[in-house]
Parts: structure tokens; C-alpha cells; sequence
């Protein structure tokens, strides 16, 4: 397919630029705009583009259409064209599945559901968010739920192709174990342009635990857990990382203003040593088999019931001789691991 190239005058121009922004400031007609957008559909398309650029002294940004929040690619005071690699998305998986080739134009979501099909037990450590492009993300790093146990994006990488300013691809052996340092966590975008990354896929648990705790300011805990995470971090499992998040609630009429620390966690394992584990480090959680507070959402429900119906909840609680019953040893699955039959 022929380069496309999208000028002001195009009515496709701005849709096309707009569509990755999400700082709306850059996106103000006050703001300077490129003088085009090219979008490439092969390797050799960004050869041209880069040496015909270089040629006539015209700055090159380029952009895998993901997430723009810092508007490197929509901004500049000085003329410049977009080269948009959202076409390059292609993503190919090992025949034993433990390295990917993948195009920068392609999304972290569309390469961790490539590798779902490929696997139920390999993943690759990036963000959380299914819409950030590779290609960015990548180069500045990386990091997501799997960076405490096996770094970031950027340390998973073991080769890519890439353009020079001289409009030559290069990989890793060619390019030279500077540039292949440099553009691993230092901005490709400050030597050339990436074309695909090669990524090695590591080991994860066909299951993981999650969970969200939430407090809000009022409550004396919420600071101490806080000031806790700084100094416990190191100290606890690297299977388990905990994001913690701090927004104001949303105001309702007559509702008082305050701040709500979310406590968000991902587990590289079971629920039941997880719960060990933080009744250890950090029993504050209160990560209890079925929490107080769903405990009490189930009395509202039964209160719910409209007069004259009655209601019944029953909890048959396992444990001891059915903790030694694994899920596999006969055709009844809920044996060891599991709390109750409800």
C-alpha cells in the first residue's frame, strides 16, 4: 500500500491527530499543528520518509497511536511532520511461544491477548492499560503489575528493528550495545524510530489474586498503611505488588469533601497464601476470608425481602479433611483452598 500523508487541508487532517490525544490541551487550535501526518504501512515507507525529512531539514516525530499525554508528537514550535506507525501492528509468536515479535503500532492489550491464545501461563511485564502503544511505552520503560518480579518492558526486550537518521534499519548487533541500551528506557524517539521490539515472555500462574481496599482520610488507618508501603515494599513477596491511589471522592450535594486512598494489589498466586502473607505484613488490610462489609451488604439484602418471605442463607464451612482434598483427585472440584459451600 502507498504512504498516507494527511495535510491541513484534508478533512481527515485532525481526526487522524486528534484520535490519540488525551491532553486536551494540545489538541487547542491555538496550539501549533504539524505540517502533515504520514502514516506508513512498511519498513521501507519509513526509510523514505525519514531520508526525504533529512533532506529538506524537517523535524521528524513519530507516534504508535496509543496514549499522547505529553504532546511530543502534536506540539512544536518549529516545522515538523508526524510519522503515525499505527499501521505496523503486526505481532508474531515463537513456535514455542517464549518471544514475540511486535510492531509499534500495536496496542499492550492486542499483544497480551495474543499471547492469552498462545498460553495460559506466560505473560510480559507492561502496563495495565489495554490502549497504550508499544512503541512509546517501551522505550521510556515500561512498568506495570509484573515490574517487582521481572522488571520492566524495557529489560524484557532482546532485539528490535529499528531507523536510524540515515534512514538505515538496524537491529541489535548492527545498531551496537549503546544504542541498544540507550533506546531501552531512553526515548527511541531521541535517536530514530523503532519499526518492532522482540520481547521475551516470562512465567506467570494460570491464576492470580486481586484485591481493592479502600479508606478514606477520616479513618486514623489510612495514613499509617500509607507510610507502611514506603517502608514494607522491599520486604514483602515479589509475587505481590500494591498500587495505592489517592483521589478526592466524587461530591454529591451536601456530601463533605475528602480524599480516598484505594489499596489495589495483583498476586502472582492463590488466596490462601496471599491472606497469610498480609495478615503478616499488614494486617491493617483486614483480608478476611468474606470481609465485614460484604458480610453486611448480605444483611441488607435479606432485609430487602418484601414481608411475608423468608430468607435463607446457609454457610457449611470446609477446612480440616477437606484441605486435603486436591481439585484433581476426584471429579469434585472445591476441596482444598476453598472456605465454604454456601
Amino acid at each position: 500500500m502507498k504512504t498516507l500523508i494527511y495535510a491541513p487541508n484534508n478533512p481527515l487532517y485532525f481526526p487522524v491527530l486528534n484520535s490519540s490525544i488525551q491532553n486536551p490541551r494540545f489538541a487547542s487550535p491555538s496550539i501549533p499543528k504539524p505540517l502533515a501526518i504520514v502514516t506508513p504501512f512498511h519498513a521501507f515507507q519509513v526509510q523514505a520518509i525519514v531520508q526525504c525529512s533529512k533532506r529538506y531539514g524537517i523535524q521528524i516525530r513519530t507516534r504508535s497511536g496509543g496514549h499522547e499525554t505529553e504532546g511530543f508528537s502534536s506540539v512544536s514550535y518549529v516545522p515538523f511532520v508526524v510519522i503515525d506507525l499505527r499501521n505496523l501492528r503486526s505481532i508474531s509468536v515463537d513456535g514455542e511461544g517464549r518471544s514475540v515479535w511486535v510492531e509499534v503500532g500495536a496496542s499492550i492489550g492486542e499483544l497480551y491477548y495474543k499471547i492469552g491464545e498462545k498460553s495460559g501461563n506466560l505473560g510480559f511485564p507492561a502496563g495495565v492499560c489495554p490502549t497504550v502503544g508499544v512503541g512509546g511505552h517501551f522505550s521510556g520503560g515500561g512498568y506495570g503489575t509484573l515490574m517487582r518480579k521481572y522488571g520492566l518492558a524495557a529489560d524484557n526486550i532482546i532485539d528490535m528493528l529499528f531507523v536510524d537518521a540515515e534512514g538505515r534499519i538496524l537491529d541489535r548487533v548492527s545498531m551496537g550495545k549503546d544504542l541498544f541500551w540507550a533506546i531501552r528506557g531512553g526515548r527511541a524517539e531521541s535517536f530514530g524510530t523503532v519499526l518492532a521490539w522482540k520481547i521475551k515472555l516470562v512465567q506467570v500462574p494460570p491464576k492470580v489474586t486481586l484485591f481493592n481496599v479502600t479508606r478514606n482520610m477520616e479513618q486514623n488507618s489510612t495514613k499509617k498503611l500509607i507510610f507502611q508501603c514506603q517502608y514494607i515494599a522491599n520486604k514483602l513477596d515479589e509475587d505481590l505488588l500494591i498500587l495505592v491511589r489517592l483521589q478526592t471522592n466524587s461530591m454529591k450535594e451536601g456530601d463533605k469533601k475528602t480524599i480516598v486512598a484505594s489499596f489495589m494489589s495483583m498476586f502472582l498466586g492463590r488466596t490462601d497464601r496471599l491472606v497469610s502473607l498480609m495478615e503478616n505484613s499488614f494486617p491493617e488490610f483486614g483480608l478476611e476470608p468474606i470481609p465485614e462489609n460484604v458480610l453486611e451488604g448480605l444483611w441488607e439484602m435479606l432485609h430487602e425481602e418484601e414481608d411475608g418471605m423468608a430468607t435463607t442463607i446457609q454457610l457449611f464451612h470446609y477446612g480440616a479433611k477437606m484441605n486435603e482434598v486436591s481439585e484433581t483427585k476426584i471429579p469434585f472440584p472445591h476441596g482444598a483452598g476453598n472456605l465454604y459451600h454456601i
